[in-house]
């Protein structure tokens, strides 16, 4: 699997060199991170669509895809064949969501291969069938991105069509998961972060309060409650897009309509029941709650994350509710923030205590508002790479060297994303 760098990456690497003449480190970090994902995780199929490895693991996550070539939305403004590469991985993402709207990643071709034998209704297209909400957000937001920043509309086909019918369907499903739900998951002989309990239902959830059911997170482990704040958040952008291409490209009123709708269900939801107050520190959004009252406050590396609220461009009633929750989250209030001697940030339930990840180290940037900042994330990026020149899933605060995960393709996008927005280079939304 390699793919040259088209002329297009070439010119902007050269910028890029330019503008980080004085930081010739991380202009080396950024030209092996940015190239790494076109050079060796992606493949075009027969059909014309897209394929994209994780990095280490040879299946396609939806979520994982969309982040891997997001960056490459700068270039793509003025390489066309790029932007059909773009186009060519929507086209497969929904295709795959036509085939199962509630798996999260899927084989390249229907060969049986899959992460373990579950008790779900496994095909064999499926690598793994967690159902995340935010799964089903991030094609819908390549989709739209993809339009935004190159004027390509192929990508609105029959199959873009059928597959956001298909989750608009699954999320008003999952507004009521206790009555109507279909899904199951049951993972045997697994840690409980696998799989869900109550017969692979999941812990119970008070229906009708706007917000979407999600069995699973963006890190793949189980939800404790089931509407999770941050993907719910994200569904709320995405459907504000939904509702943006229905009207201006696919003149669809009644899609447009729907879109709205849930989408003000939700916003309602998360602004409502989405919301608690901590002792000195104010009101919060919570990262999960139950509906009954019952709230997990905490934050997670992976995005969606409650620290990438405003890179994903959710916006709240309230914007101290915004501040209150990123000065908790970014303190060791959240269980999962650490700090030690050579780094501080959010780790994740899904790697060992004292581990952090470069990916919220670089959102943590992403959303920092000035460039000095996000420099400074930068070097903390670079000085940690465990001397290896990439970006790694989760390391140890006190010895990079100590790491999760050798290749890691969505972690370099992170650090080459906020390479280019600290250089200037801005992804319309």
């Amino acid at each position: 699997m390699q793919m040259e760098n088209p002329a297009s990456v070439q010119n902007l690497l050269a910028e890029v060199k330019e503008k980080l003449a004085n930081e010739p480190k991380l202009y080396e970090m950024f030209e092996t991170c940015y190239t790494n994902t076109l050079n060796k995780t992606v493949k075009v199929l027969e059909d014309g669509t897209t394929y994209v490895i994780t990095g280490d693991i040879p299946a396609m996550w939806l979520r994982d895809s969309v982040a891997q070539l997001r960056p490459y939305l700068i270039p793509a403004g003025e390489d066309e064949e790029l932007a059909k590469l773009l186009a060519g991985l929507v086209r497969r993402q929904f295709k795959f969501v036509k085939i199962d709207p509630y798996a999260n990643a899927f084989n390249e071709a229907p060969n049986g291969n899959c992460w373990e034998k579950d008790e779900t209704e496994m095909n064999d297209w499926l690598w793994e069938r967690k159902y995340e909400v935010d799964s089903l957000c991030y094609p819908i937001q390549l989709a739209y991105l993809l339009w935004k920043n190159t004027g390509m509309t192929e990508q609105f086909d029959q199959d873009f069509l059928d597959g956001v019918e298909t989750i608009l369907d699954v999320w008003e499903t999952e507004q009521y998961h206790e009555e109507e739900s279909p899904y199951k998951f049951i993972r045997r002989n697994s840690f409980f972060t696998d799989t869900l309990s109550r017969d692979g239902k999941g812990a119970l959830v008070k229906s009708g309060v706007g917000m979407t059911w999600s069995g699973f997170r963006p890190s793949d482990d189980a939800c404790m409650y089931g509407y999770l704040i941050p993907s719910n958040m994200f569904a709320v952008v995405v459907l504000g897009y939904l509702a943006e291409i229905a009207d201006e490209v696919l003149q669809n009123k009644g899609l447009a309509r729907r879109a709205r709708k849930l989408k003000e269900e939700i916003y309602d939801g998360i602004e409502t029941i989405g919301i608690t107050a901590v002792m000195n520190v104010g009101k919060v959004y919570a990262y999960e709650t139950d509906g009954y009252g019952q709230y997990n406050l905490m934050d997670d590396a992976n995005v969606p994350s409650l620290l990438s609220m405003s890179y994903l461009g959710y916006e709240g009633r309230d914007p101290k509710v915004a501040e209150n929750t990123r000065k908790l989250i970014l303190s060791e209030a959240n269980p999962y923030y650490y700090a030690g001697t050579k780094a501080a940030g959010i780790g994740s339930p899904h790697t060992p205590p004292r581990y952090i990840w470069h990916i919220a180290l670089a959102m943590e940037g992403l959303t920092s508002e000035s460039r000095e900042e996000k420099l400074r994330y930068l070097h903390l990026l670079a000085d940690t790479d465990g001397g290896k020149g990439l970006m790694h899933e989760g390391f140890d605060v006190d010895n990079p060297e100590n790491y999760t995960r050798e290749w890691f393709s969505w972690a370099n996008a992170m650090f080459s994303e906020l390479v280019l927005d600290y250089c200037g280079y801005q992804i319309k939304r």
